[in-house]
Protein backbone atom coordinates (compact mmCIF):
# COMPACT_ATOMS: atom_id res chain seq x y z
CA UNK A 1 0.00 0.00 0.00
CA UNK A 2 1.16 3.34 -0.70
CA UNK A 3 0.55 6.10 1.24
CA UNK A 4 0.78 10.01 1.17
CA UNK A 5 1.38 11.61 5.08
CA UNK A 6 0.33 15.37 5.06
CA UNK A 7 1.56 17.41 7.71
CA UNK A 8 2.74 20.60 8.49
CA UNK A 9 6.20 21.98 7.29
CA UNK A 10 6.10 25.89 6.35
CA UNK A 11 3.18 26.47 8.85
CA UNK A 12 4.99 25.66 11.63
CA UNK A 13 7.20 22.44 12.95
CA UNK A 14 5.94 22.19 16.46
CA UNK A 15 4.13 18.83 16.05
CA UNK A 16 7.31 17.12 13.68
CA UNK A 17 7.77 14.57 16.82
CA UNK A 18 3.82 13.16 16.40
CA UNK A 19 4.72 13.37 12.76
CA UNK A 20 8.10 10.91 13.71
CA UNK A 21 5.52 8.46 15.44
CA UNK A 22 2.77 8.52 12.67
CA UNK A 23 4.96 7.88 9.70
CA UNK A 24 6.88 5.35 11.77
CA UNK A 25 3.47 3.74 12.30
CA UNK A 26 2.45 3.78 8.60
CA UNK A 27 5.48 1.97 7.62
CA UNK A 28 4.02 -0.85 8.87
CA UNK A 29 1.35 -0.47 6.38
CA UNK A 30 3.09 0.02 3.25
CA UNK A 31 5.35 2.96 1.64
CA UNK A 32 5.01 6.19 2.87
CA UNK A 33 5.79 8.67 0.02
CA UNK A 34 5.84 11.43 1.82
CA UNK A 35 8.14 10.10 4.92
CA UNK A 36 10.25 13.73 4.43
CA UNK A 37 7.71 15.46 6.50
CA UNK A 38 8.54 14.11 9.34
CA UNK A 39 12.26 14.43 9.30
CA UNK A 40 13.24 17.16 12.28
CA UNK A 41 16.11 18.65 9.74
CA UNK A 42 13.23 20.06 7.54
CA UNK A 43 12.74 23.30 8.34
CA UNK A 44 9.61 25.78 8.08
CA UNK A 45 11.01 26.79 4.56
CA UNK A 46 10.74 23.19 3.45
CA UNK A 47 12.97 20.75 2.32
CA UNK A 48 15.42 21.78 -0.81
CA UNK A 49 13.37 24.67 -1.52
CA UNK A 50 16.63 26.25 -2.61
CA UNK A 51 17.69 23.47 -5.28
CA UNK A 52 14.47 22.07 -6.88
CA UNK A 53 12.00 25.16 -5.87
CA UNK A 54 8.36 25.32 -5.48
CA UNK A 55 7.48 24.59 -9.06
CA UNK A 56 8.77 20.83 -8.53
CA UNK A 57 8.04 19.83 -5.08
CA UNK A 58 4.48 21.24 -5.94
CA UNK A 59 4.66 19.14 -9.12
CA UNK A 60 6.71 16.32 -7.29
CA UNK A 61 3.98 15.89 -4.40
CA UNK A 62 0.77 16.05 -7.05
CA UNK A 63 2.27 12.97 -8.59
CA UNK A 64 3.05 11.31 -5.35
CA UNK A 65 -0.80 11.75 -4.37
CA UNK A 66 -1.69 10.64 -7.55
CA UNK A 67 -0.16 7.05 -6.98
CA UNK A 68 -0.60 7.16 -3.40
CA UNK A 69 -3.76 4.52 -2.33
CA UNK A 70 -4.27 6.52 1.05
CA UNK A 71 -4.00 10.04 2.81
CA UNK A 72 -3.48 10.50 5.80
CA UNK A 73 -3.25 14.11 7.39
CA UNK A 74 -2.38 15.31 10.57
CA UNK A 75 -4.41 18.22 10.56
CA UNK A 76 -3.72 20.07 14.53
CA UNK A 77 -1.50 22.59 13.14
CA UNK A 78 -3.07 24.95 10.82
CA UNK A 79 -1.33 24.56 7.05
CA UNK A 80 -2.19 26.32 4.10
CA UNK A 81 -0.10 23.48 1.87
CA UNK A 82 -2.28 20.29 4.28
CA UNK A 83 -5.66 22.04 3.43
CA UNK A 84 -4.69 22.20 -0.02
CA UNK A 85 -3.33 18.25 -0.44
CA UNK A 86 -6.45 17.41 1.21
CA UNK A 87 -8.85 19.46 -0.85
CA UNK A 88 -6.44 17.76 -4.09
CA UNK A 89 -7.07 14.18 -2.06
CA UNK A 90 -10.65 14.70 -2.06
CA UNK A 91 -11.03 15.75 -6.11
CA UNK A 92 -9.51 12.43 -6.59
CA UNK A 93 -11.49 10.11 -4.68
CA UNK A 94 -8.23 9.26 -2.30
CA UNK A 95 -9.13 7.48 0.45
CA UNK A 96 -8.58 10.03 3.85
CA UNK A 97 -7.91 9.94 7.44
CA UNK A 98 -7.31 13.59 9.00
CA UNK A 99 -6.12 13.15 12.48
CA UNK A 100 -6.75 16.24 15.11
CA UNK A 101 -5.76 16.83 18.63
CA UNK A 102 -8.49 18.55 20.42
CA UNK A 103 -5.92 19.25 23.28
CA UNK A 104 -3.63 21.76 21.03
CA UNK A 105 -6.02 24.31 21.42
CA UNK A 106 -7.17 24.83 18.30
CA UNK A 107 -10.08 24.44 16.70
CA UNK A 108 -10.28 22.26 13.11
CA UNK A 109 -11.45 24.09 10.27
CA UNK A 110 -15.20 23.19 9.31
CA UNK A 111 -14.08 22.46 5.58
CA UNK A 112 -12.19 19.40 7.06
CA UNK A 113 -14.36 18.55 9.81
CA UNK A 114 -17.23 18.69 8.00
CA UNK A 115 -15.60 16.69 4.76
CA UNK A 116 -16.63 13.74 6.90
CA UNK A 117 -20.22 12.76 6.64
CA UNK A 118 -20.45 10.46 9.57
CA UNK A 119 -20.70 7.54 7.84
CA UNK A 120 -18.46 4.34 8.10
CA UNK A 121 -17.99 4.37 4.31
CA UNK A 122 -17.05 8.16 4.19
CA UNK A 123 -13.72 8.70 2.10
CA UNK A 124 -13.02 11.47 4.43
CA UNK A 125 -12.30 10.61 7.93
CA UNK A 126 -12.02 12.64 11.20
CA UNK A 127 -10.56 11.26 13.60
CA UNK A 128 -9.70 13.44 17.26
CA UNK A 129 -6.94 11.78 19.18
CA UNK A 130 -4.55 12.46 22.36
CA UNK A 131 -0.78 11.86 21.43
CA UNK A 132 -1.00 8.22 23.64
CA UNK A 133 -3.75 6.85 21.15
CA UNK A 134 -2.66 7.65 17.96
CA UNK A 135 -0.87 4.24 16.92
CA UNK A 136 -4.43 2.69 18.37
CA UNK A 137 -5.98 5.17 16.24
CA UNK A 138 -3.91 3.77 13.27
CA UNK A 139 -4.91 0.61 13.55
CA UNK A 140 -8.31 0.69 13.95
CA UNK A 141 -8.23 2.77 10.50
CA UNK A 142 -6.13 0.70 8.71
CA UNK A 143 -7.56 -2.44 9.97
CA UNK A 144 -10.76 -1.80 8.22
CA UNK A 145 -9.11 -0.35 5.29
CA UNK A 146 -7.49 -3.15 4.44
CA UNK A 147 -10.70 -5.21 3.89
CA UNK A 148 -11.91 -2.43 1.00
CA UNK A 149 -8.81 -2.00 -0.96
Amino acid sequence: MRMYFCGSIRGGRQDVAIYQRIVRKLQEFGLVLTEHVSHADVSERGEDVELQGDLAIHDRDMQWLHTADVVVAEVTQPSLGVGYEVGRAVDMQKKILCLFRPSSGQVLSAMIRGADDGSPNSFVQVRDYAEDEVETVLDTYFSTFSSTV
